[in-house]
């Protein structure tokens, strides 16, 4: 009972936090908005119109994206971590991301070294979308078929990771083909970024996150009992290859979507889950994933705020913040813990 009450607590605070960050996330940027604003412009009272436009076509949105994309993260390497029982594991270990990187690779660098058909595709945000989508698709495709074939749960890490090594290697040819302004532009998308969604964009973003954080939650079950080995999960009758391809399911369509519309944004998959059970103590999916969701949120808001360096024009690469403020903080931790909780 104590503990249900102390789990209580620290929702109810993660909430509070989160939602201050939501509200700071949206006043912060090359304009700052009084809070007064913000909320006069979410329930249609608000005077100054330039503000309001600014609210509703580009912070909200990214806000919501910033939330959308920190927990998604955070929940698929939360899955990889328990599927593969490596605290190295994170969202993209199934190639997901390379699949996703030579879609867009093949759009943006694929003139250089084709022509022709690649030389005259329009290169526009929902083409990149599209291809990022499709890469995703075909290596999730690819690692669902393996995971039916093989029995060894680490030989699939294996072959995700072979996957990911292939496209890399796929991307390197196109990228010695290519102009240095495609080069650019591939990089940029690398960076990641969470300003780009409209209203429309986000809605089936949403969709589709929605379904992998369902079959995320129909998991909880299966991913408990994979904590204390494949052995004992049979034992308590659970049907492994099920788990197993339900896990990396809702994995693939969580961090496919997110690398389509926000490109690869890396650490917060793989550190969100140690940090959440260092603060909560605990192994217990039913007390971690909505944990998980609530700090992954918080933290991807924060980096964002950083990122967009309030009172100028400039916003820096997503990534890049979401390492350099994120990963001191995860060693220390670790480093006063002296143990990883897992």
């Amino acid at each position: 009972m104590q503990k249900q009450k102390t789990y209580r607590f620290q929702y109810v605070l993660l909430i509070i936090v989160l939602l201050a960050c939501f509200f700071i996330n949206i006043s912060l940027g090359s304009v700052n908005i009084p809070l007064k604003s913000i909320i006069g412009s979410l329930i249609g009272d608000i005077n100054n119109s330039t503000w309001e436009v600014i609210i509703t076509n580009y912070r909200l949105p990214k806000a919501v994206t910033a939330i959308l994309v920190g927990s998604g993260l955070g929940i698929s390497g939360l899955l990889m971590q328990t599927l593969f029982r490596n605290p190295l594991a994170g969202p993209f270990v199934l190639g997901i991301t390379s699949g996703a990187s030579l879609g867009v690779a093949l759009i943006i660098l694929g003139s250089g070294l084709f022509g022709g058909f690649f030389a005259t595709a329009l290169v526009s945000k929902w083409s990149i979308v599209i291809a990022a989508s499709l890469g995703s698709f075909l290596v999730l495709l690819a690692v669902l078929a393996v995971s039916y074939k093989v029995r060894d749960t680490m030989a699939i890490l294996i072959i995700g990771l072979m996957f990911g090594s292939i496209t890399a290697a796929v991307v390197s040819v196109l990228s010695y083909f290519s102009s240095a302004e495609q080069l650019q532009q591939y990089i940029f998308w690398g960076f990641g970024s969470l300003s780009n969604l409209s209203w429309q964009e986000l809605s089936i973003f949403f969709i589709i996150y929605i379904v992998g954080i369902s079959l995320s939650v129909t998991s909880i079950k299966s991913l408990n009992s994979l904590l204390l080995g494949e052995n004992y999960a049979k034992s308590l009758g659970i049907n492994l290859k099920q788990s197993r391809f339900i896990i990396i399911l809702a994995t693939s369509l969580i961090a496919g979507t997110i690398t389509a519309f926000a490109g690869p944004i890396a650490f917060i998959g793989l550190a969100i889950p140690h940090l959440t059970r260092q603060i909560f103590k605990t192994s217990n999916h039913k007390v971690l994933l909505p944990a998980v969701f609530l700090l992954g949120a918080i933290i991807m808001l924060v980096c964002d705020s950083i990122a967009q360096v309030p009172g100028s024009d400039y916003t820096l690469p997503i990534n890049a913040i979401t390492a350099l403020v994120g990963a001191p903080v995860i060693i220390w931790l670790l480093v006063r813990q002296r143990k990883m909780m897992f």
